[in-house]
């Protein structure tokens, strides 16, 4: 158990000690995203994800550094961590061209496949999913080359996706690890374990800097790597089905947003006396659509309200595996 918390807290202190002090150099080098729902649309300090996925992989690295000199963990494959650390290094890159340059959408859909690349080198996971109400079906290698790099394509511009809200995508974000990491406990899978572990620590730190108001954004280095992590847990798990319970809100957004022509603004609220208010045109997305319900809702209510929301179907995806 010792061990355990040892590689949560790795990641969680080395994130929670370095953003305080990596946010003015962010400042300073002038990478900066607008908080939208503020009444003077203020700009902060953006990238913060970047700290936040470099102290899961130090939890990682912690993890083959056990392995490797004390022999522990001896369940656990070696290149399949190696795998997620692959994986968190094709999404750092992508995410960090993307904050600074600002890629193309048609590009930036697509191009998360190219972080599957070390899984699909890996052969990770089983070709064998379970589909409710129908039960188990082996894919057999249209699994491999086609459903493992379309979930973390998926997965990836999912969270992207449902994203601009102080809080919000880590909130979810752990709400999500959480309940894997439950199942994981429940169905014995070390492996699985030991990844969650460290991711928790680390998003659990950012949020610290991330919660409303938030003092720095994550950015798309930080959303999109919260998306690979959840499609390489899935994957290496066997639990593409929890996942796809999991991504469920993010899909109802992405069904908002696709009616709408994906709209690249006004996705935010209209801020009134400390609320945010759905636009007499009507919502484009999910969070409008709760602020219409809602008659006006604070921004910290909004994630809570999101969170909740993902909450219900953790419990869903639990449910699915007992």
């Amino acid at each position: 158990m010792l061990i355990y918390l040892l590689i949560f807290f790795t990641s969680f202190i080395s994130v929670f000690i370095s953003l305080p002090l990596v946010i003015p150099l962010l400042e300073k080098a002038g990478i900066y995203g607008k908080n939208q729902n503020k009444p003077e649309n203020e700009s902060i300090a953006e990238m913060g994800g970047l700290i936040m996925v470099l102290g899961f992989g130090l939890g990682l690295i912690l993890v083959i550094a056990l392995k490797t000199f004390f022999n522990l963990f001896p369940s656990v494959p070696l290149v399949t961590i190696l795998t997620v650390l692959s994986v968190e290094l094709f999404i750092i890159i992508i995410g960090t061209i993307d904050d600074l340059i600002s890629m193309p959408q048609l590009v930036k859909a697509i191009i998360p496949a190219l972080a599957s690349l070390p899984l699909i080198a890996l052969e990770a996971g089983h070709t064998t999913m379970i589909i409710p109400f129908v039960g188990k079906i082996d894919f057999g290698l249209f699994y491999t080359l086609f459903l493992l790099p379309m979930g973390m394509t998926g997965a990836v511009n999912a969270v992207n996706m449902l994203a601009g809200f102080n809080g919000l995508e880590i909130g979810m974000g752990l709400v999500m690890f959480i309940s894997l990491l439950i199942l994981s406990i429940i169905k014995s899978k070390i492996t699985v374990i030991i990844i969650l572990l460290p991711i928790l620590g680390s998003m659990l730190a950012t949020l610290r800097y991330n919660w409303y108001p938030a003092k720095v954004l994550i950015g798309d280095v930080g959303t999109l790597s919260i998306g690979a992590t959840l499609a390489s847990v899935a994957i290496i798990g066997n639990f593409q089905t929890a996942g796809v319970i999991l991504i469920i809100p993010y899909f109802i957004d992405f069904l908002f947003k696709a009616f709408n022509r994906f709209p690249s603004e006004n996705w935010w609220g209209i801020y009134k006396g400390g609320k945010l208010y759905c636009p007499e045109s009507g919502p484009v997305g999910f969070a409008q659509w709760i602020m219409r319900i809602f008659n006006g809702i604070t921004e910290r209510n909004l994630v809570i309200v999101f969170m909740i929301i993902e909450g219900f179907f953790a419990i869903l995806a639990i449910k699915i595996y007992l």
